[in-house]
């Protein structure tokens, strides 16, 4: 017997990727219902290769018939409806950031910590929702993972490189429309971004805080620690960049134990969901274009840092609509079905 499965913010892109992702993986569905705004509904979208999909109503629609719901509808959107879902049994994976920091909500990364889900399932009077970490930590975290249970990684130095799908649809049209304005010389209109993206790069995502670090950097920060580990130390910088899907990372990582080059690769080409490509050679290594569309965590330029004692650095590229979002979701139903959900 199959599992009723719906996805919230079915009409934007990673709620599309949401239901490709499903069906790619042949996720065990006996019935799929995609769901997005009022206005919205009566649309038709795919899911595989010969099956369409009415979108019904969010607001309308009766989450008792459901099992499972993926969220990537917004965390207003998210704050509404997931606390519904979850009291009428379903069990609610949200992308958005509501609930990540909330105690009683899990954030999982399956490769990292999927473990935790059998204590949540165990939990009688659990909350039935489950956080979908931000897309860069998502990235980060996987491959820190096999680093720390080798090395102990106590402190992570992170800049990242974040394309403009990060900022949804509206983002990736800013890039194309700007792009475009430049070469009929047409006067450039930022709405998406504080400032110019096309041939820019922009060191500012989502607000600032008070002590000057932005959101997403905070996000990177306690994210990491909820999902691998309180101990380590990290410091981020986040920048948008004029591509269109891939985020990338150069992360720097300081470790308790003695690290070696070697066995640092050999433990990432071990480890679930990274793939290492690392020669020291023109094309060598893996850039955001080549990762998109892939579910991969590819990780290159791995070499010790000499500036540290126990030091490393590496580059490591994903698909940030595909594990960022929509493929980490769907894992982390994959991992409930596994637990017995």
């Amino acid at each position: 017997m199959g599992y009723n499965v719906a996805v919230a913010g079915a009409t934007g892109a990673v709620g599309r990727e949401m239901l490709q992702t499903l069906a790619e993986r042949d996720f065990p569905a006996d019935n799929v219902h995609a769901l997005a705004s009022r206005g919205s509904a009566g649309r038709e979208l795919s899911y595989g290769e010969d099956r369409d999909l009415t979108v019904e109503s969010l607001d309308d629609f009766d989450f008792a018939k459901v099992d499972i719901v993926l969220f990537s509808a917004g965390g207003s959107v998210a704050l509404e409806f997931a606390p519904k879902a979850g009291a009428a049994g379903a069990m609610v994976i949200d992308n958005s950031s509501a609930f990540r920091m909330d105690e009683d909500v899990p954030l999982i990364v399956p490769e990292v910590n999927g473990d935790v889900l059998d204590a949540y399932l165990a939990d009688d009077d659990r909350r039935n929702i489950i956080a979908n970490p931000n897309c860069s930590t998502i990235q980060m975290v996987t491959a820190l993972k096999p680093l720390h249970d080798a090395f102990a990684v106590r402190r992570v130095v992170v800049s990242t490189y974040q394309s403009v799908s990060g900022a949804g649809k509206s983002g990736m049209d800013e890039l194309f429309n700007q792009t475009r304005s430049i070469y009929v010389n047409e006067p450039l209109k930022p709405e998406q971004f504080t400032k110019d993206i096309a041939f820019n790069v922009i060191p500012h995502i989502d607000k600032f805080l008070d002590d000057g670090f932005t959101k997403e950097e905070w996000k990177m920060t306690v994210e990491t620690k909820k999902i691998l580990d309180p101990a380590i130390e990290v410091v981020a910088h986040c920048v948008r960049v004029p591509v269109f899907i891939g985020h990338s990372e150069a992360v720097f990582i300081e470790c308790a134990n003695p690290i070696d080059e070697d066995a640092a690769r050999e433990a990432l080409r071990e480890a679930e969901g990274v793939v290492v490509i690392d020669h020291r050679a023109d094309e060598g290594y893996v850039t955001p274009k080549e990762s998109a569309g892939e579910d991969a965590v590819y990780v290159s330029r791995i070499r010790k840092d000499p500036t540290i004692e126990n030091g490393l650095v590496f580059w490591c590229v994903s698909d940030n609509l595909r594990k960022g979002a929509a493929l980490n979701s769907v894992q982390i139903a994959e991992e409930l079905v596994r637990r017995g959900l």
